[in-house]
């Protein structure tokens, strides 16, 4: 998403393009491919990490973005069950110190790009992007009341406090909105270069469930619906892109290895794993409190928004940086499902440790 985003930027006579990324390889290869196919764009490569402040209020200070689009994020549902603790420091508090980042220097537009897994969560991964819009709505909420001095760093982004509170106190303007979608076929970990490889194998082409859906819409599809969104942001709206009809990833599989010239469950094995740990059925891209309204484009939604306590999310997730360093798995879980009321994991693991946690506690009342 992000290097599809830089590329359809780049059609468009920007002055500037400046991609901040921690990974070197793919910062390479997209920077060899926009310097043969736009020698007259000025694109700076920065390599840096969204959950250190130091370096992004760097870049944001040397060359003042006017808009961001932030896709940084960790995205791989089992990873992420495995390692919560690192999924809400990179995807949530890593937002937080970015979008903080865009506030202190100046930033016209912050674009959150969300997923439908943020709808009722049932993965930890889904419910650190549900933290990441409510984040962005509860910035534009406090700019536009005024309030902006009552956000506060999660670490300090630079050493002059007297300069921050100057910034603070002049009213920053930011607008921060976010974009929610579903799968995109050709990101990486996309389930259709997987069942091509199985299938190049022989098989057996693997899907963990006969009912299991998914929302697909290509990438360039995808970021040129964003960057409608974008513009027709006026600051706290989620976008949501209409994904069009839900596919049956089994029916995926089969017409996959028709196209391959195979015939299903004969020559081409199509095999069932079983649900992943925070795995669900069938993705959402609304909740139900929110409700939908439409836009100019057909395809671009804006979700009612829901309401949640800015103050008290700001004050948790001030608790929650101390806890993803120190803490096990279960704390930070037990945690985000305060914060967001719909999450409910769908990992037995969690839910046996928490079980075993609340046994323990009871024994010792």
């Amino acid at each position: 998403i992000g290097a599809e985003l830089c590329r359809q930027l780049a059609t468009f006579g920007i002055k500037e393009l400046v991609l901040y990324d921690n990974s070197e390889t793919p910062m390479h290869n997209l920077r060899l491919e926009l310097e043969e196919k736009f020698p007259g764009l000025k694109f700076i490569p920065v390599i840096g990490d969204v959950r250190l402040p130091a370096r992004l209020d760097y870049a944001f200070r040397k060359w003042t973005p006017q808009i961001v689009f932030h896709a940084a994020a960790y995205k791989h549902v089992p990873l992420m069950e495995d390692s919560p603790c690192e999924a809400i420091k990179n995807n949530t508090i890593g937002t937080y110190k970015t979008a903080y980042a865009a506030m202190m220097n100046g930033c016209k537009r912050f674009v959150l790009i969300s997923t439908d897994k943020a709808v009722n969560p049932t993965n930890i991964m889904g419910a650190s992007k549900r933290l990441c819009e409510m984040i962005i709505q509860s910035f534009d909420r406090k700019i536009k009341d005024g309030k902006a001095g009552e956000l506060t760093a999660l670490h300090v982004h630079t050493d002059n406090m007297n300069e921050q509170k100057q910034i603070l106190n002049g009213k920053p303007s930011t607008e921060f909105v976010a974009v929610r979608f579903g799968n995109v076929l050709g990101s990486n970990g996309s389930v259709i270069p997987l069942f091509k490889e199985q299938i190049e194998n022989g098989g057996p082409v693997t899907v963990t469930h006969p009912d299991i859906i998914r929302y697909f819409m290509l990438i360039p599809e995808a970021v040129s619906l964003v960057l409608q969104a974008g513009a027709y942001a006026e600051g706290g709206e989620i976008f949501i892109l209409d994904m069009g009809s839900p596919v049956k990833i089994r029916e995926l599989a089969e017409n996959l290895i028709r196209l391959s010239g195979h015939v299903p469950g004969e020559d081409i094995e199509i095999k069932y794993t079983g649900l992943r740990d925070g795995e669900k059925l069938y993705e959402e891209l609304l909740i139900s409190e929110e409700g939908i309204q439409k836009t100019q484009n057909d395809l671009i939604y804006v979700a009612r928004p829901m309401e949640f306590d800015s103050d008290y999310l700001f004050k948790r997730l001030a608790e929650v940086k101390e806890v993803i360093e120190t803490a096990p798995n279960e704390d930070i879980v037990e945690v985000v499902k305060e914060l967001v009321p719909t999450f409910v994991p769908n990992n037995a693991a969690y839910n046996k440790e928490m079980s075993e946690k609340k046994n323990k506690e009871e024994v010792c009342v």
